[in-house]
């Protein structure tokens, strides 16, 4: 099949001004339950968009951990997108759930949280993941895989579950979102988009936007 020929419909549901919340966390809330409840696959999973160094657009799929008054992920501050956000605070998020014909898309300011959330999260993973945080230079380039292995065999030479500490270099942050974005999937491309934009004062501005 040829890709220009791979179409489908969208016809599960429809979005209304008059039925989303007035506040885009918690309309993105409702409609991260909907997701969970229809068991989407990897349904925390989300697109991070940064600017890189050589000012191309750079996009990644990373997992949401947290969601508060921002979306909080998880990374290695020494890697390719913890310094592209270290010059650039400033990112996007897309959130596409197949199953309920849904895309959400997210732009915001980026900053790093605090120690103590990070440690929190840490040691909430599983010791593997942990000894993984130590064990990857991540987005370097290396000469084969027997460089990641040893290293995770010298990380766990070092620590126990009872004797772990976080890496200095590995920690959270948060995106808090300026403009938000809710898509519903529609028969003949003709699809539903609620936009919010954060104004001036602080309340948000809710429009529709054509397909």
């Amino acid at each position: 099949m040829r890709l220009a020929d791979i179409r489908k419909d969208y016809t599960l549901k429809s979005l209304e001004i008059k039925d989303v919340s007035l506040d885009p966390l918690r309309q993105f809330k409702l409609w991260m339950d909907e997701a969970i409840d229809s068991e989407a696959l990897e349904v925390n999973a989300m697109c991070l968009s940064t600017l890189g160094l050589d000012g191309f657009p750079n996009g990644r799929i990373v997992l949401l951990k947290e969601l508060d008054h921002g979306f909080v992920f998880f990374t290695n501050y020494e890697s390719e997108k913890g310094n592209e956000l270290n010059s650039n605070p400033k990112a996007s998020l897309t959130f596409f759930w197949a199953e309920i014909e849904r895309q959400v898309r997210v732009i915001g300011e980026v900053a790093k949280i605090s120690e103590e959330e990070s440690d929190e999260y840490f040691f909430s993973r599983p010791f593997g993941s942990q000894i993984g945080a130590w064990a990857s230079p991540q987005s370097r380039e290396i000469s084969g895989r027997e460089v990641i292995e040893a290293n995770q065999r010298v990380i766990e030479e070092k620590f126990t579950p009872t004797t772990m500490v976080r890496p200095p270099h590995w920690g959270g942050y948060r995106l808090v979102p300026h403009r938000m974005e809710f898509w519903q999937g529609r028969p003949s491309r003709l699809h539903d988009r609620i936009c919010y934009t954060k104004e001036a004062k602080g309340d948000w501005k809710i429009s529709r936007l054509a397909p």
